[in-house]
């Protein structure tokens, strides 16, 4: 090998590389320690940049409609304008269904002492022929009214015990609206300066990267914010649109609970493949209170609507927006909610669609 200067160089970088990368695997809980102090130092703007990327969706399309022509007023009016509407949707929930659950939990409390019975009942008449089953399910004694009694004492109980942690619990909800209240300025100003901030990153991305790293990291952040955008927007209007589906469907057979499995099946639908089925699991235990074979029926109901949606209306409202294959969106889906649970999902489909496109236009090149 010819030891010139920039082979020397070369030597000397690929020995540095593997010492340093050395030292940190042999400290690796010190590194963990200090990103897990840098993460809490950087996550209330990172949550700030997630809420503006969001409140950014509908503030553009109000500022498109309203003010074609721009103007002075229309980034403020836009902005307040998508916050009153994030803030109504909001206080709808909390109106509607926080006095609904209020209602379907005393209607529970006051069903299961009726319910339990008729279960235990039903499961002697089916195993009648097996004498152990049956002389098994005899020996089961439900007393609600008691196992409530009994959850009342534990609570009081441990009332002494929670009060050492009120202090602790106190500080977390402190840190907490903190943590929100600075996302959420922070978020405001990334949405009123965003074209200044916009100019700003590529300056000190062209001051610090060739021409064509430029161009390639341009079209990485265009490409992820138009699918993040389609995602986002495809998945709050499907979500939305199966939650009144049930709402009318369950409305027109008078089922029971129809407001609170609407909107719960709207909020659970915003959970990619497997949150509607979550929706349905918790409507057919409510509707199961209060009637079994309407229970049944709401499952089948389900299904029904479910395919509705699956095959005619997530094509057309969600479409190819994200462009990933079914298989993948399972991958992402999977590996998100192992790694950041809910959220993970949500970010995954989309970020999983930008590495997937990018991974596709190198293959056609290289081919």
């Amino acid at each position: 090998m010819d030891f010139n200067k920039n082979n020397i160089k070369k030597i000397l970088g690929i020995i540095t590389f593997t010492l340093v990368l050395l030292a940190l695997l042999m400290n690796m809980g010190k590194v963990w320690s200090f990103l897990a102090f840098l993460w809490g130092i950087l996550f209330p703007f990172i949550l700030g940049f997630a809420m503006a990327f969001i409140l950014n969706i509908p503030m553009t399309a109000i500022e498109q409609k309203l003010f074609p022509k721009g103007g002075k007023p229309a980034r403020p009016v836009s902005l307040v304008l998508s916050l009153v509407g994030v803030l109504a949707v909001l206080a709808i929930v909390i109106v509607v269904v926080i006095p609904q659950l209020g209602k379907t939990f005393d209607s529970i409390s006051a069903g299961m002492a009726t319910f339990l019975p008729q279960m235990q009942k039903w499961l002697e008449d089916i195993f009648r022929d097996w004498d152990m089953i049956e002389a098994y399910i005899k020996s089961l004694k439900f007393d609600w009214v008691n196992w409530l009694n009994g959850v009342k004492d534990f609570a009081l109980s441990g009332a002494g015990s929670v009060v050492s942690y009120t202090m602790s619990a106190t500080m977390t909800v402190i840190n907490g609206v903190m943590t929100f209240f600075i996302a959420f300025v922070f978020s405001i100003y990334i949405l009123i300066q965003k074209e200044t901030l916009g100019r700003q990153c590529h300056k000190v991305i062209r001051a610090f990267l060739k021409p064509a790293a430029v161009e390639k990291v341009c079209y990485i952040c265009s490409l992820s914010h138009r699918i993040f955008s389609k995602f986002i927007t495809g998945q709050c209007l499907e979500a939305l649109i199966l939650g009144m589906m049930f709402l009318v469907s369950m409305t027109i057979f008078r089922m029971p609970y129809a407001l609170l499995v609407g909107v719960l099946i709207a909020f659970t639908a915003l959970i990619p493949m497997v949150g509607a089925f979550i929706g349905c699991c918790v409507g057919a235990f409510l509707i199961l209170m209060v009637n079994p074979m309407q229970a049944v029926f709401f499952i089948i109901l389900f299904l029904v609507l479910q395919q509705i949606e699956g095959n005619l209306i997530y094509p057309h409202v969600v479409g190819n927006s994200v462009g990933l294959p079914s298989i993948w969106v399972l991958f992402a889906v999977t590996v998100g909610g192992k790694l950041m649970g809910i959220a993970g999902m949500l970010i995954f489909i989309p970020l999983m669609s930008v590495i997937y496109a990018l991974f596709r236009d190198w293959v056609n090149q290289r081919v």
